[in-house]
């Protein structure tokens, strides 16, 4: 006898979900990209790596007078602004921390040396001028394109958190491809949604918290 294994259907994991006013449309749901080379299901749970570009302006009481060199933005940075204050002083060095848009401190760093952490990277030139602590730097991020991928929490590109739950089945194996993701205002069936192979019990209670955050309840 061939035994058949029936997949999840689009949106069964939905418990609720807000529409905008009588109209029925659905103000939980958005049109995503979904990133090349995956096949997803649906109820799988998303995270979000992005691209973008990134300036950086100099605290206008600085001593220091080095200048930002160019910065590269990679998936796992937020749009916003950063805030890069020097912690530490030292003749033609110096240490530094950042703080993300979202007032996280969880980037330290060294006066002329690479930074490569959160998806920033740079490098912080010493000046003429050394920098003394309390100088500072803010580092504004654009994004100019969002594409969502499996939840993975061992990933650094950004999908190390949860962001989303996608509607229906996307087959994104050849290329990018457009799809339908829930990322606010609903709750959901927590035993009906799709991980990704190689996350444990930790990694799933990590995602839960996530999107608790955003709105995204379990049930």
């Amino acid at each position: 006898m061939t035994i058949l294994t029936e997949g999840t259907h689009a949106g069964e994991f939905i418990v609720s979900e807000a529409t905008v006013g009588s109209t029925g449309v659905s103000r939980s749901r958005e049109a995503i990209k979904v990133l090349s080379g995956q096949d997803l299901a649906a109820g799988a749970v998303l995270g979000a790596t992005i691209t973008g570009t990134a300036t950086a302006v100099a605290g206008a009481d600085n001593t220091g007078n080095g200048v930002m060199g160019a910065i590269t933005v990679s998936g796992a940075a937020k749009p916003g602004k950063y805030t890069l204050i020097i912690t530490a002083a030292a003749t033609d060095a110096g240490e530094f921390a950042i703080e993300n848009p979202d007032g996280v401190t969880g980037g330290y760093g060294d006066v002329a040396a690479a930074y490569a952490t959160g998806g920033l990277a740079f490098t912080l030139a010493d000046g003429a001028a050394d920098y003394i602590v309390g100088d500072s730097f803010v580092i504004t991020v654009a994004m100019t394109s969002r594409k969502y991928a499996e939840y993975n929490s061992s990933a650094v590109d950004g999908t190390a958190t949860a962001v989303a739950i996608l509607f229906d089945a996307v087959d994104a194996s050849a290329g990018d491809a457009n799809g339908v993701a829930l990322v606010r205002e609903c709750e959901f069936h927590l035993g009906e949604v799709v991980w990704k192979a190689t996350q444990n019990a930790d990694d799933k209670a990590a995602a839960v918290v996530d999107l608790e955050t955003i709105g995204v309840i379990a049930r």
